[in-house]
């Protein structure tokens, strides 16, 4: 019979802490398991490996033997002081499988820790179902409010509430909507990414939003008003005489839903940008040049 590499098995290292065996041992023991793997020989051999090998890494005491030994486990004076001690001590194991009618454990482990004590437990172990992953593409204008929406996941209609504020790219997790759990476990969650859309004419910070728009020459020098368009409405916006190119201003509460936050918004900030007049009558261009003359700065 040939030495085993235990860590090889689980994709350690010797360094390998107890909490790293743990989480490589359920990481690989979920993939592998029989349950989920049916009339697959290949998956219930390895899953097999897996558990011999948390079996003995996962104990202190097997590890350090194991660890002393390695490859020279066949002249190790301790073996059968370590069969009698396992014959009596017994052990478990997080997970198990009860179908075939192989042993649980290779040759190697029972030479080299004893059989005695490890065989089969019957009870069931509940494993936790999948996880479901899906994409939700939308528009920015559709979360700008809170609303209900139902999605098809592996051909079951499931409807949830998507906040508004959503943000582009954000995961949010509905607990209870994944798989099935194996021998009674609970399900696993669903996890929605959204991708968004802008069909808007804003810029969007976070709940902030940005816009850019003209201002007629005559308006930004004299002053006067014009009307804009935001995400809930129109307003109207005072210009001040002497208005320059760039000048922002700031509407608050006008911006968008903060997420998870019901009522409460961002702020829109708006950019007026200075129209150039084109297409001058000649009396236009008469008036501009007795402006020049003046030395308008």
């Amino acid at each position: 019979m040939e030495f085993i590499d235990y860590y090889k098995v689980l994709g350690l290292t010797k360094k390998a802490s107890e909490k790293e065996v743990k989480s490589a041992y359920r990481k690989l023991a979920r993939k592998y398991h029989p349950d989920l793997n049916p009339n697959d020989k290949e998956a219930e051999k390895k899953f097999k490996q897996i558990n011999e090998a948390n079996e003995v890494l996962s104990d202190p005491e097997k590890r350090k033997k194991y660890d002393q030994y390695g490859k020279d486990w066949q002249h190790a004076e301790e073996f059968e002081k370590a069969k009698a001690e396992r014959r009596s001590g017994g052990g478990s194991r997080q997970y198990t499988y009860t179908g075939g009618q192989e042993s649980d454990f290779s040759d190697f482990f029972e030479s080299m820790f004893g059989g005695a004590g490890f065989g089969r437990q019957e009870r069931q172990v509940k494993f936790r179902g999948q996880d479901f992953n899906a994409e939700l593409r939308l528009n920015l204008t559709d979360v700008a409010v809170t609303h209900k929406r139902t999605l098809t996941i592996n051909g079951k209609n499931i409807r949830i509430t998507i906040p508004a504020g959503i943000e582009d790219g954000q995961t949010i997790k509905i607990k209870g909507y994944g798989g099935e759990g194996v021998n009674g476990g609970p399900k696993g969650d669903l996890f929605i990414t959204f991708s968004l859309m802008n069909n808007t004419d804003f810029k969007r910070e976070g709940a902030n939003l940005y816009k850019t728009v003209e201002v007629p020459l005559t308006k930004a020098i004299l002053g006067g008003s014009i009307t804009i368009a935001t995400l809930d409405g129109k307003v109207k916006l005072n210009i001040k005489p002497e208005t320059q190119n760039g000048t922002q201003v700031r509407l608050k509460g006008k911006g968008f839903p903060k997420y998870k936050k019901e009522g409460v918004s961002g702020d829109l900030f708006v950019t007026y940008q200075i129209k150039i007049p084109t297409k001058l009558t000649e009396e236009q261009r008469r008036l501009f040049q007795k402006l020049e003359e003046t030395n308008l700065k």
